[in-house]
């Protein structure tokens, strides 16, 4: 069974939101062994450009740690892909072998250094949203996406 992994800087603190992300990483467990990998979200006192920098390549460094193989990042700049697409992207990954790594980064971003080593960049939109529900959404479509490559009923 493919290992598919959740690298996303810092913690889920709303319980509705822990809640959704729960019943999504249920429900992945019948298509891939899923995890999601929390990475600790640098404190910053006075968010200077400078001090940003330091604190994305420090969260940096520990993402890549926690990464084995490939891995796509999310972020505004990546492509942006329809359901379907995405899920062609995982299948590849599917039959390639190996780990199936995405990366969110924290509410400043992700490090130039992760951006650049990853696989792909994908964008779900132009907007903003929380990293939290961001969190949901992602584990949303990468259901959707493996239900989509074992032809299930959930997308229409």
């Amino acid at each position: 069974m493919i290992k598919v992994n959740l690298i996303a800087v810092g913690k889920v603190k709303e319980e509705y939101f822990s809640k959704g992300i729960d019943e999504y990483a249920k429900r992945l467990k019948k298509y891939c062994d899923f995890k999601i990998v929390e990475i600790k979200e640098e404190n910053l006192k006075n968010e200077s450009p400078s001090e940003i920098a330091d604190a994305l390549e420090s969260e940096g460094k520990n993402i890549l740690k926690a990464i084995k193989g490939e891995y796509f990042v999310f972020a505004i700049e990546g492509k942006k892909l329809s359901s379907e697409t995405f899920a062609e992207t995982i299948n590849g990954r599917i039959k390639k072998g190996g780990e199936i790594n995405f990366v969110i980064g924290s509410s400043h971003g992700l490090s130039d250094t992760v951006k650049n080593a990853a696989a792909g960049k994908i964008s779900f939109s132009d907007m903003t949203l929380p990293h939290t529900l961001f969190r949901l959404v992602c584990c949303e479509q990468i259901y959707r996406a493996f239900t989509i490559i074992g032809g299930a009923a959930y997308h229409k």
